[in-house]
């Protein structure tokens, strides 16, 4: 073996040495990032998996799908201090007065592989968890509907949105009005999922608004999905349009498909100058998510958040399936939870509009719309 070969081969060990060494270890030692506000943490994961977490005391507790090499030691960065990673179990220790932490999985992408990222926040008031829910605003929305002594807190958590309300019926036909049937179907949803330990947060509990102004009042209901730890959010909804039209259609954010029908979102949105106009904002937000790796991330468990619920719905209820697709909903813009929207039928179809007048189906539409939320979020 000559020279020339002899130090090709060793520089090619070399770095394969190097790079062993690398993969060996990036799944379990974290990435630890300094930003405006915020320390974040990223774990390499071996693919897209599960998560669920828990903030007790001043540790964030993650458990994830897939196990991960064992490691730990001290974090010096604001927030935190410290990290330990034991098969499907990631640790992190929080400096004193911390009490919060956003977790969230991305699936691979351009070139870097599925990361678990935990952002602490850099600052002990922004940190701070408050003993009791802030005050509620006027008229008020519903509050967690677990008792507070006994919850426990890794419960998971979910907002339910009864589409319209109040001043806002939404669509009504002969047979129904839009109001009643997603408060309805929330409620009986919220029954269902209470009875598997799912905590559940109500944007309304009755017929209300939450602001005169449609801007406002859709803002203040995707903002319930930023308080605290969320799982999901579903905005209820029923359609509308000619007599002949039928079925049930689920959305999650995004740019609408080509040659798709802009109408729904703008009603959806408010209707009217109000409705095109937030509809304008959500397109243009839906274009810039595009390059945003954590907005693709959410995108991507929105998804199969929206899928989970249209199989469940239609395999209840015998449907026309309508499909998954994509729209710019202004109420499912700015949770940084998954989030979908849910037309459960048209009102004004003379076949669907009796159908979600009754009791008993809109019964079948909470039992499958729970079941689908159970099963994305891996409960039993």
């Amino acid at each position: 073996m000559n020279n020339a070969v002899r130090t090709v081969l060793t520089r090619a060990l070399s770095l394969l040495l190097l790079g062993s060494l690398l993969l060996g270890t990036a799944a379990a030692a974290p990435r630890v990032g300094q930003h405006d506000g915020y320390t974040r943490l990223v774990f390499n994961l071996p693919a897209t998996t599960t998560a669920s977490s828990r903030v007790t005391g001043q540790s964030v507790t993650v458990t994830l799908g897939a196990p991960l090499k064992a490691e730990q030691g001290p974090l010096s960065a604001s927030g935190v201090t410290a990290y330990a990673v034991a098969g499907r179990t990631v640790t992190v220790t929080l400096a004193k007065g911390h009490g919060s932490a956003k977790v969230s999985v991305l699936p691979a992408a351009s070139g870097q592989p599925a990361r678990l990222v935990i952002d602490v926040p850099s600052s002990v008031a922004a940190s701070a968890v408050p003993a009791r829910p802030a005050a509620a605003p006027t008229p008020p929305p519903a509050v967690v509907t677990r008792p507070a002594s006994t919850a426990a807190a890794n419960r998971p958590r979910i907002v339910l949105d009864a589409g319209h309300g109040g001043i806002d019926p939404g669509a009504v036909s002969r047979w129904v009005k839009e109001e009643d049937v997603t408060l309805d179907v929330a409620l009986r949803t919220r029954a269902e999922l209470l009875q598997h330990g799912v905590d559940v947060i109500l944007t309304r509990s009755r017929d209300q608004h939450l602001s005169a102004d449609k801007r406002r009042d859709l803002a203040a209901r995707s903002n319930m999905a930023n308080n605290g730890v969320v799982s999901a959010f579903v905005s209820i909804h029923v359609n509308s349009a000619g007599p002949g039209a039928q079925g049930i259609e689920t959305y999650y954010f995004g740019q609408p498909l080509a040659g798709g029908n802009r109408s729904l979102a703008v009603l959806e949105n408010g209707g009217g100058s109000v409705g095109e106009e937030l509809t304008r904002q959500a397109a243009g937000t839906a274009q810039k998510e595009l390059g945003d790796i954590l907005a693709q991330a959410k995108i991507s468990f929105s998804r199969q958040l929206a899928q989970k619920v249209q199989s469940r719905l239609i395999a209840a209820t015998g449907a026309v399936n309508r499909g998954v697709q994509t729209d710019a909903f202004y109420v499912i813009k700015n949770p940084t939870t998954p989030a979908i929207l849910v037309e459960v039928g048209f009102g004004s179809s003379p076949v669907e509009g009796p159908k979600l007048a009754s009791a008993a189906y809109r019964e079948r539409l909470a039992q499958a719309l729970a079941a689908a939320i159970l099963d994305f979020l891996n409960t039993k």
